[in-house]
């Protein structure tokens, strides 16, 4: 007897992430923001570091973002210009 594979369609969710971070002087005290944009909701983290640097400022952000993901989904991150 032949079994079928049996396919399911799994649609998942997309979710814009915007992040931004940055420090004055560099290094020096800097922090980051980042906001969620789920199509039901809507989340924001932020945080800072008395000695930093602008990239790890950056950096950070992104991650808290993909941290803040409570399943599975598709991400598009966005820095400002």
């Amino acid at each position: 007897m032949e079994k079928g594979n049996a396919t399911t369609s799994v649609v998942m969710v997309h979710v814009e992430i915007y992040t931004d971070g940055g420090c004055e002087p560099n290094p020096g005290l800097g922090g980051y923001g980042v906001v969620l944009l789920h199509p039901k909701k809507r989340a924001e983290a932020s945080g800072g570091f008395r000695l930093t640097t602008n990239n790890r400022m950056e950096i950070l952000a992104a991650i808290a973002g993909l941290e803040m993901l409570k399943q599975p989904c598709k991400v598009t991150i966005k820095e400002p210009d």
